[in-house]
């Protein structure tokens, strides 16, 4: 019968000890017992000492590999081991004794990696492309028979981005209203101009900040919302079942999201702007002595009424663009959960950047638009 593996000491000449292994040293006996036979070994490693593996009834690999690893990865000066075991801790010596080639880098690497990036740069820029022009066909054909869209779909993403995302982005805007005023109210004042204070914040949250702000918010919320929507209807087979059904996805998933954001964005914009300069008008109000009528009758008179449909309409083309973006990176999540992490993240990333490219493109294409106070 076998036994369970077990060592023992025998004291030799010379003050020298030998630590002897008895019983079955495999996989069997190892499994439960692997902590507390390292801790036995651990007594002897570090002393000289004579090791005798010789009586050992059985010996596999995880045996050897549990000594080895009680031997610090080294082999004992004077080991006792059967011919037919030797082998073993012969191929652990090789290995440790092996030396590790360092990685080569390719003095090209860089040239490299930037080409990859812009092929992958082509490659997202080409797919989101197709997908718009894909959405727009499919738009296209339904002018004719409206009904046949997916109306319920359509609301409910107006509803999720819009409805569900003001609590949010009001507080934002907000804060950002009244931090605003504050940090301008004491520059101004200390200029004699505290009057310009309406200006600033009233042209700055109309035709920059409530748009930003409330695309930002969005791509974060709803953009990675959809991401994910999509990319668990990846992993869970139901875009392989629409299409076996003959459902487009464009027609049910990207359109629908796409509407929804186009409808619901510019509706937060608005809300922005006006809880955005309610904030401005509680810090001019709080800082600079400003009466709330002034403030009221001052923005009446200094935001020209292009600002403020040239702000709105910003978040139409933010709210596509967001969900152009979370849409492509939603299709193309692989069926696994690692995918579908990195998807989202990127979705919520690109998106935020597309949004500020955009931003910035509009800012210097239309710097004369509504700029005249009126």
């Amino acid at each position: 019968m076998i036994s369970p593996p077990s060592l023992s000491t025998t004291p030799q000449a010379g003050a020298l000890t030998s630590v002897e292994l008895h019983g079955a040293w495999d996989i069997r006996f190892i499994r439960g017992n692997a902590q507390p036979l390292m801790e036995q070994l651990r007594l002897y490693a570090d002393k000289p000492v004579s090791w005798d593996v010789s009586a050992v009834e059985n010996l596999d690999t995880t045996g050897a590999a549990l000594l080895w690893q009680a031997w610090d990865r080294k082999r004992p000066a004077m080991l006792l081991t059967k011919p037919e075991d030797a082998w073993m801790f012969d191929s652990l010596t090789t290995l440790a004794a092996a030396p590790q080639p360092p990685a080569a880098r390719d003095p090209a690497w860089p040239l490299l990696k930037l080409g990859k990036a812009s092929l992958s740069l082509i490659d997202h820029g080409a797919g989101m492309l197709g997908l718009l022009g894909s959405a727009l066909l499919d738009a296209m054909g339904f002018l004719r028979t409206p009904a046949a869209l997916p109306w319920r779909e359509i609301s409910a993403n107006i509803y999720r981005a819009g409805a569900q995302a003001l609590p949010i982005t009001a507080l934002v805007a907000l804060l950002v209203g009244i931090v605003l005023s504050y940090l301008s109210g004491g520059q101004l004042r200390a200029l004699g101009a505290e009057g310009y204070i309406v200006n600033i914040i009233g042209i700055g949250m109309v035709r920059e900040l409530g748009p930003l702000l409330a695309a930002i918010l969005n791509a974060g919320r709803s953009g990675s919302s959809i991401t994910a929507q999509i990319g668990v209807m990846r992993v869970t087979e139901e875009l392989d079942a629409m299409s076996v059904i003959g459902l487009p996805h464009t027609v049910w998933l990207v359109l629908p999201k796409m509407i929804g954001q186009l409808v619901a964005l510019p509706l937060i914009v608005v809300c922005t702007d006006v809880v955005g300069l309610f904030g401005g008008m509680l810090g001019a109000h709080w800082q600079l002595g400003m009466s709330y009528s002034q403030f009221l009758f001052s923005v009446s008179q200094v935001i020209p009424l292009a600002s403020f449909w040239f702000g709105v309409g910003k978040g139409a083309l933010f709210g596509l663009l967001i969900a152009l973006v979370a849409c492509h990176f939603g299709l193309r999540i692989r069926p696994d959960t690692e995918s579908l992490r990195h998807g989202t993240t990127q979705a919520v990333v690109v998106a935020i950047t597309v949004v500020l490219i955009a931003d910035a493109a509009l800012a210097m294409l239309f710097s004369s638009v509504g700029t005249q106070a009126r």
